[in-house]
């Protein structure tokens, strides 16, 4: 089994039984979907098994050390590069603001490999929460530990912004277009 299928596998496998937030869809298909996203931009094979894997140590039963002995340092690097601190002595409302203001200061000084993961996770949660607003409306916020929606505008918007070196690439342009969509235009 390849690089590719072995992460899949392996996402799927920790993934399973998970739903994403306030629906009945399969967790898999968040990180299949990043996958997609990142498969547009590069053909490195590590990069896409970590856009696959990328939220493997932040929300299921995976650690650093495993991804290490299976997948190599590389991609566990870039899959920890992606994880959060889910700063477990806070509650998740609380740490929200933490978590999201240290992943915008990461992103200051991250790789363009670790830069192409973000991309694809973000543009596929706005792609979902779009797809949510369209069904639910503004009730959409309340699945959310941070309700506000201000906050989340202001989270996309500084992600895309630490970004922008990837401007070039219509995934990025489709993450700014969504965004406008979402919260309104700048």
């Amino acid at each position: 089994m390849g690089i590719l299928e072995k992460a899949i596998s392996f996402a799927a496998d920790k993934h399973a039984g998970i739903v994403r937030k306030g629906s009945n869809t399969p967790y898999i298909a968040h990180p299949l979907e990043a996958f997609s996203i990142a498969a547009g931009i590069t053909g490195d094979h590590d990069i896409l098994a970590a856009a696959v894997l990328h939220d493997v140590i932040e929300d299921t039963t995976a650690t650093l050390a495993d991804l290490e002995e299976i997948f190599g340092v590389r991609i566990a690097e870039l899959v920890a590069s992606e994880s959060e601190d889910k700063m477990p002595g806070l509650p998740r409302s609380e740490s929200w603001k933490l978590r999201k203001e240290s992943t915008v200061q990461a992103l200051q000084t991250a790789s363009l490999d670790e830069k192409i993961i973000v991309l694809s996770d973000k543009l596929s949660n706005i792609r979902a929460l779009r797809r949510d607003i369209v069904r639910d409306g503004d009730a959409v916020w309340e699945k959310f530990n941070q309700k506000d929606k201000k906050m989340h505008e202001w989270y996309y918007r500084s992600v895309a912004e630490a970004i922008s070196e990837l401007s070039e690439h219509l995934a990025y342009e489709e993450l700014c277009q969504l965004i406008g969509i979402v919260f309104g235009e700048n």
